[in-house]
């Protein structure tokens, strides 16, 4: 049963199933678990970024495309829903037609995109992304009559999302049953969903083809499949999705501007968050992205313990203030690519394999 859910791809790893176990887990009991609205709103971003990161991994780790236009699909997505439910108001028909409506545009432009770019270099494509990404950045902000420019847009959800909604007037575990909880709970099924759907995409015959093209492009297009095909329908899947993601994460903000979905500082980050967790596995988006955002959110507070724990030693207090935290999650990082080149969850199988 578990293996069907998992479209056959199981952890193959002792280790690796447990950390996943506790990740879901501590995703699905957040509310109760970890009271607070900051460890809420954590919890939330790891949802939002384990769509977002798979996604991308679907492009990059399973088809070997480099593509910087990723956080464009991701606000496409955010404005979709922030600009129908400003203008249409807080009901589900506006969030419905905002979410249509973005995946229209995406799986567009993703289209065009695909079919004029795909058949050039890599690198070649990777700069027409990022022409094409920073373009769109900056025509989001200039239209501040339909996007809200560089102050972006604050909107109203359906009620049923608001924090005055309650089902019931007495908390449950000491956690109310507000219309935050329904939100988060939405948000954490949305993306089981999502990435169950995405695991059964690489796992497909489909998947298959486009794991071969990115081990030689030149031996499947000998074998017979169109390889431009293949890409530019991994590029429009992978852009769907992330379109989807952006739409989650403006229904949890109720906000959207062009630093929340179009930075290139996010595109960085889903880099990061691919590379930490493994490229070419999907279980690598879940650990990645939970580790990425969970450093980001909390290492301050670390090394702001372990600044003042260092008090009256030299040199170490001054070097562990939480205004460092950029340095040191950088340290983190190269820490993490040189013991797992091949991320975590690529060593911890290849440990099973008995590969060093």
């Amino acid at each position: 049963m578990l293996s069907r859910l998992l479209s056959g791809d199981l952890p193959r790893s002792r280790v690796l199933t447990l950390v996943l176990i506790a990740i879901v887990a501590g995703l699905a009991l957040a509310p109760f678990v970890f009271p607070g609205a900051k460890a809420l709103n954590v919890a939330a971003k790891i949802c939002v970024f384990i769509v977002l990161v798979a996604s991308f991994d679907l492009l990059l780790g399973y088809t070997g495309i480099v593509s910087f236009a990723h956080t464009m699909f991701f606000g496409i997505g955010a404005y979709g829903v922030a600009i129908a439910l400003t203008r249409l108001g807080p009901s589900w028909a506006a969030v419905g037609t905002g979410v249509a409506a973005a995946l229209l545009v995406s799986l567009a432009l993703s289209l065009v995109i695909g079919l004029f770019s795909l058949r050039v270099k890599a690198m070649f494509y990777a700069m027409i992304t990022l022409a094409v990404a920073s373009a769109f950045q900056t025509f989001a902000s200039q239209l501040s009559e339909i996007t809200g420019g560089e102050d972006g847009l604050s909107f109203k959800v359906p009620e049923m999302l608001t924090p005055g909604y309650t089902l019931a007037e007495q908390p449950f575990l000491g956690v109310s049953l507000d219309g935050k909880l329904i939100s988060y709970y939405l948000l954490f099924v949305v993306t089981v969903a999502l990435f169950l759907l995405m695991l059964r995409i690489v796992n497909s015959p489909f998947g298959r083809v486009l794991q071969a093209i990115r081990e030689n492009d030149f031996r499947a297009e000998a074998l017979g499949y169109r390889t431009v095909v293949y890409r530019t329908s991994s590029n429009v899947l992978s852009a769907g999705f992330a379109t989807l993601a952006g739409a989650l994460l403006a229904l949890w903000l109720r906000y959207n501007g062009p630093d929340t979905s179009l930075s290139f500082e996010i595109m960085i980050d889903i880099l990061l968050m691919v590379v930490i967790g493994g490229m070419g596995t999907m279980y690598g988006a879940v650990v990645g992205a939970t580790l990425f955002v969970i450093a980001q959110n909390y290492l301050q507070d670390l090394m702001k313990l372990a600044s003042d724990a260092a008090a009256g030693i030299p040199l170490l207090p001054d070097l562990l203030h939480p205004d460092r935290w950029l340095l040191w999650l950088g340290i983190l990082f190269i820490v993490s690519v040189y013991r797992f080149p091949a991320g975590i969850v690529g060593k911890l199988r290849a440990k099973v394999r008995g590969l060093p």
